[in-house]
């Protein structure tokens, strides 16, 4: 039997937090407090392109991050019950350097056929199996919803970037 890659690369709240402290780290830097500049700031902080769009997606999709060679690009649902959340996920996924798919495959024509297979019982049993997309999903929805909860904090507490450099002087 093979071993699944969650086995072996568990999940961890302290390497999750970690990420959303540098990030927090950042932002405070650039006097960031929307996430919509936080992304700006990561993106300055990374030196490579963060584009954010929007799109018409698949059923169920809320999201996407698209990798290119000298950018990355989050792609959001026309129609989210929450923009933030999502973005911050998909934020996640390129904080973590999650693999996903690469651009070209996820923009070619979807066949009914290909949706039906995507669909399937199979296909969900690999992706459990191989695991590694469970804990990147896992990852970036716990870093959204830890990051979210820090934006929240800090901007109902007043001026956004004392709050972060109060928060970080706290540990």
């Amino acid at each position: 039997m093979s071993k699944s890659k969650t086995q072996s690369t568990s999940r961890s709240y302290r390497r999750v937090a970690a990420a959303v402290d540098a990030v927090c780290a950042v932002a405070a830097d650039s006097d960031a407090t929307t996430l919509d500049e936080v992304v700006a700031a990561v993106s300055l902080e990374r030196q490579r392109e963060i584009e954010i769009t929007s799109a018409q997606l698949g059923p169920g999709v809320c999201g996407q991050r698209r990798f290119y060679p000298e950018r990355d690009i989050i792609v959001l649902a026309d129609a989210l019950p929450s923009r933030d959340h999502t973005l911050a996920h998909e934020l996640g996924h390129i904080v973590f350097d999650h693999e996903g798919a690469p651009a070209v495959e996820t923009t070619l024509e979807v066949s009914d056929d290909l949706i039906a297979y995507m669909l399937s019982q199979r296909a969900h049993a690999q992706i459990v199996e191989d695991g590694s997309d469970d804990l990147a999903e896992w990852e970036a929805e716990t870093f959204a919803a830890m990051l979210m909860t820090r934006l929240r904090v800090f901007n109902n507490r007043g001026a956004g970037v004392s709050v972060l450099r109060f928060d970080e002087a706290l540990g």
